[in-house]
């Protein structure tokens, strides 16, 4: 089983940065997909990035076209931790994030349908003022 916790949100102005955290716990994951999604009221759940291992040291990463950048995955495999830095924020970037781990053995390219990531957190706010 995997714990995920996300944390960072919070309120900024528009131009501003934020980077949201997520913590995995209960196994190894340095060779799992992981991604962030967000889901911002009355609308649907959508992939923002992700990242997939890609042997060794290597890692590949994928964004959507509405944050590409401005918005930057990594991940730190001994802690073990993903990260989403997040800059020039738009108001449309606000909602709720999750971060999320594909547990298959899925590698390049990440999914980017929720329906393939077993485990999720439990969602950080991010709000974005004008």
């Amino acid at each position: 089983q995997v714990q995920l916790v996300e944390s960072g949100g919070g309120l900024v102005q528009a131009g501003g940065s934020l980077r949201l955290s997520c913590a995995a716990s209960g196994r190894t994951v340095t060779h799992n997909n992981m991604a962030w999604f967000r889901q911002a009221p009355g609308k649907e759940r959508e992939f923002v990035a992700g990242i997939a291992w890609g042997g060794g040291f290597t890692y590949y990463v994928d964004y959507s076209g509405s944050v590409k950048g401005r918005f930057t995955i990594s991940r730190d495999n001994a802690n073990p931790m993903v990260y989403l830095q997040m800059n020039r924020l738009k108001p449309e970037d606000t909602a709720v994030y999750y971060c999320a781990l594909d547990s298959t053995d899925r590698r390049w390219p990440v999914a980017t349908e929720g329906a393939q990531y077993a485990y999720w957190g439990q969602g950080t706010q991010v709000t974005v003022s004008s």
